[in-house]
Formats: structure tokens, C-alpha cells, sequence
């Protein structure tokens, strides 16, 4: 009888080792994911607000998000600075749409919704559908927005596993024994640093969901970007709501 050999044993061995690894890191991502998206369809009331690097504020905005199934977002703009602006997210396609206008304009995930919040910062929501990545270590870590304590996180290192995503590669911690997300160091296609996060969850010493995303821009005006979650409720929209040239030629939807 021929046994295989010891290169081929540790060969198989290895994969194993990576698929367990790769499935652990899903399982950890679906975990961390539910802290921001609660179910597959859901309205965010969102708030924006930008403070300039001396802390004082800057601009405040507020947004009506649609987080639906299979990668597709719509954002309602619902401030008198810009009321009657959308913008719908279908997998990798982006579409800013102006009340002025019955042509929808591409965009791109990075396009600036105000301040260091992107599109696809407050359109998407899933790291378990976008990215795949390794599991770094444990490392301690704190939340120096939320004043938490230090504690043990799980280090995931990311890389975006479709082109629709605003971010090329993700640094992120979430705590040890609940998965919850704690900070993320964000990357832009180039490698360069773009934003550090950090996020603030309801209850510190049992969080259930996260309640806003503070964002540090590491790149330009070193401002600071607030986005919080107001008000979650499962919805599903219209299905012509996701159709860019519906939205094009209904200006009102609610």
C-alpha cells in the first residue's frame, strides 16, 4: 500500500488549516456585523455632524438610509440644504440623483456625502459580504472616543473582496468576548491610512447595537466626522425605489 507523501500530508494539512481560519473570520464579521445591521432590511435615521479640528462644530446633516438585501442602499438627504437628493447604491453601482435633474450622475463609493463620511460609509454596512481577511491576534485595545477601559481584541486584518467598496483594505478590533466592533483603521486603494474609527456602542458592558461611527480623517483636514444612528426599524422599500430611473422621475417618495 502506497501512503502519501509527507509534503502532500502537510500540503492538505495547511488548507485545512485555512479554510477553518477563513471560516472563523466569516463567523467573527457576521458577529461584528449585527452590532451595525441588525436585519437584512432595515431604515437608519442617520445625523452627521463635523467638528473641525479644534473641536468646535462645523456642519450637521441628517439622511434617511434604506439598507437592503444583496448590496443595495438608498439614501434620502433630508436637510434644507440638500432636500430631494438621493443616492442609490446597487452592488458596485453608485448614483447621486439631483431634484433638479431627471439624469442620474455615477458617482463612486469615495464621493463625500459631508465632512470624512463617504457614500459608501453611510450606505453600506456589511464586513462579512465585502471583505475576507485573516485573524491577526489578540492584542489589547481601548475605544478612546467611548472612554472605555482597555480590554483584549481579536485584530482582523481585511481585504475587499469586490470593487464596490470604499475600501481597498481594513484594520479592525473587535472585543474578544462579545465581537463587538471597537476601532478600524480604514485604506483607500492606494494603501495610504484614510480615516481611523472608532465606534460607540449603547451599553459598554453589554452592548447590543452601535450608536455612532466617529471618524478621524488622516489624510487632509484632520477633521472629525460624527455619524450617529438615531433610529434602526426593520422595511423593506418599494422595489421600484431601487430602479435609478424611477427615482429620476419621482423627486418625492414619502
Amino acid at each position: 500500500m502506497k501512503y502519501p507523501s509527507r509534503h502532500i500530508v502537510f500540503a492538505a494539512l495547511a488548507l485545512a488549516g485555512l479554510q477553518a481560519q477563513a471560516q472563523d473570520v466569516t463567523a467573527l464579521l457576521k458577529a461584528a456585523d449585527h452590532y451595525r445591521m441588525s436585519a437584512d432590511n432595515l431604515q437608519v435615521e442617520t445625523q452627521i455632524n463635523v467638528l473641525n479640528a479644534d473641536g468646535s462644530p462645523d456642519k450637521e446633516r441628517r439622511y434617511t438610509v434604506f439598507a437592503q438585501a444583496k448590496h443595495q442602499s438608498l439614501v434620502l438627504m433630508q436637510s434644507p440644504a440638500e432636500k430631494g437628493q438621493k443616492v442609490l447604491m446597487l452592488g458596485d453601482d453608485f448614483w447621486l440623483l439631483m431634484p433638479s435633474s431627471q439624469r442620474p450622475m455615477r458617482i463612486t463609493p469615495m464621493q463625500k456625502l459631508l465632512g470624512d463620511a463617504s457614500t459608501g460609509d453611510v450606505a453600506t454596512m456589511s464586513w462579512a459580504d465585502d471583505y475576507s481577511g485573516t485573524l491577526v491576534g489578540e492584542e489589547p485595545c481601548s475605544n478612546e472616543t467611548a472612554g472605555a477601559a482597555s480590554q483584549t481584541c481579536q485584530h482582523l486584518s481585511l481585504t475587499a473582496s469586490r470593487k464596490g467598496v470604499t475600501y481597498q483594505r481594513i484594520e479592525l478590533w473587535l472585543g474578544k468576548a462579545k465581537h463587538e466592533p471597537i476601532r478600524a483603521d480604514l485604506y483607500v486603494q492606494s494603501d495610504k491610512l484614510a480615516k481611523q474609527a472608532r465606534f460607540v456602542l449603547d451599553k459598554p458592558g453589554a452592548p447590543s447595537m452601535v450608536t455612532e461611527m466617529v471618524l478621524l480623517d488622516k489624510l487632509s483636514n484632520h477633521k472629525e466626522t460624527r455619524v450617529r444612528y438615531l433610529n434602526r426599524k426593520e422595511r423593506v422599500v418599494p422595489k421600484e425605489w431601487l430602479n435609478p430611473m424611477f427615482l429620476s422621475k419621482n423627486p418625492s417618495l414619502e
